[in-house]
């Protein structure tokens, strides 16, 4: 199967610990719904909030994220899916899209030699 990385945006900072009971609730029932669709989450990360970020430029190293945004990655997650149209399909469902988004991007394979 194919594997696509799904980016998930929150409103900025996008602290995990600010999640609501209702929000965790949707989020529990999101691997039954991938999997119902014929894909599977490999694995995922939630990521400690914006403020905590580091951007690196060169030499240059300045606390805080790489630019100001109303919407930051929240997390990511690893999907295998038969094709995008599913991935797609999956990503649809996501709870972030609520209140967020999210970016479903194929990863690379490099070419067969």
């Amino acid at each position: 199967m194919a594997q696509y990385a799904v980016l998930v945006y929150s409103p900025a900072p996008a602290d995990p610990m600010d999640l609501t009971p209702d929000y965790v609730a949707l989020l529990e029932r999101y691997p039954a719904q991938v999997a119902e669709l014929g894909g599977q989450i490999v694995t995922g990360f939630a990521l400690q909030p914006s403020t905590t970020a580091t951007a690196v430029h060169g030499d240059i190293v300045t606390d805080g994220p790489f630019i100001e945004a109303k919407e930051v990655v929240a997390g990511f997650y690893v999907l295998e899916a038969p094709d995008l149209d599913v991935a797609l399909k999956i990503a649809k469902l996501n709870p972030a899209t609520i209140h967020g988004g999210v970016e479903v991007r194929p990863l690379f394979t490099p070419p067969a030699e």
